[in-house]
């Protein structure tokens, strides 16, 4: 005996509904750069550390190469600050901007030892500021990864660059000359002296000729060398462990 059931209907497909998708975000305006700043990548702001470098190599000693140098540093502390995710508005970042600009445009006006001397000290914070930043960025990721390690790098070469407007300060409003050959040397010189010094390789064509100099040279060799060993040897050796909550 048979039951009949009806006419057989083939099952239609379920439809498809929008729960079913994975629908992906849209792309904003400024998204990528939005994620570029949450990454904590330093390499813009370890090319801008190379560019300030080059410059200060290739440039001639005029006034006109200070004010370059002060707009380098203005743009690497903004990148910095970017970078770095620190909460900062819109209003401060123009102020640093407009102190920048200020500065370009006064230094190659004033043309006497004073100022350039002031000039280089005022770059020299800049630089410990660029240094304070990037640093708390790399201990706010809360891991450690390339881009910390990137960081410390960045930071160990703008160690090179702070001592070297140091060494510019000292030149310009020292009674003496800078360094033991009769000269204060020149921005280019005294950037090569302070990595050389960093470096501990001392070639011995370029010595200090004060006893305040030298301190500076023995501090920084010092700095320098346990820099390395420590905080750079100390990221590369816990690369990829995540400091936990």
């Amino acid at each position: 005996m048979h039951l009949w059931l009806g006419p057989q209907v083939e099952a239609l497909p379920r439809r498809v509904t929008t729960d079913d998708l994975t629908i992906s975000q849209p792309w904003r305006p400024g998204s990528r750069v939005a994620r570029l700043r949450a990454s904590h990548s330093y390499r813009f702001v370890l090319l801008f550390i190379l560019a300030t470098f080059v410059f200060i190599m290739a440039a001639p000693d005029e006034n006109w190469s200070q004010s370059g140098v002060g707009l380098l540093l203005t743009g690497t502390l903004i990148v910095a600050i970017w970078t770095s995710g620190l909460g900062w508005s819109l209003p401060r970042t123009l102020v640093l901007v407009a102190i920048g600009v200020a500065a370009a445009v006064v230094a190659p006006a004033v043309n006497n030892d004073t100022a350039a001397g002031a000039g280089w000290l005022v770059g020299a914070v800049f630089v410990v500021v660029i240094m304070a930043v990037v640093g708390l960025g790399v201990v706010d990721q809360g891991e450690v990864n390339q881009k910390s390690v990137v960081g410390a790098i960045c930071i160990y070469l703008l160690l090179g660059l702070l001592f070297s407007f140091v060494y510019g300060t000292a030149a310009k409003l020292g009674s003496g000359f800078f360094f033991a050959q009769g000269t204060d040397g020149t921005a280019a010189i005294r950037l090569y002296f302070s990595y050389i010094t960093m470096a501990t390789v001392g070639y011995g064509d370029y010595t200090a000729a004060g006893d305040f100099g030298r301190t500076l040279a023995v501090l920084e060799g010092l700095m320098g060398q346990l820099y390395l060993v420590t905080v750079v040897a100390l990221l590369v050796s816990r690369l990829g462990f995540r400091r936990p909550a």
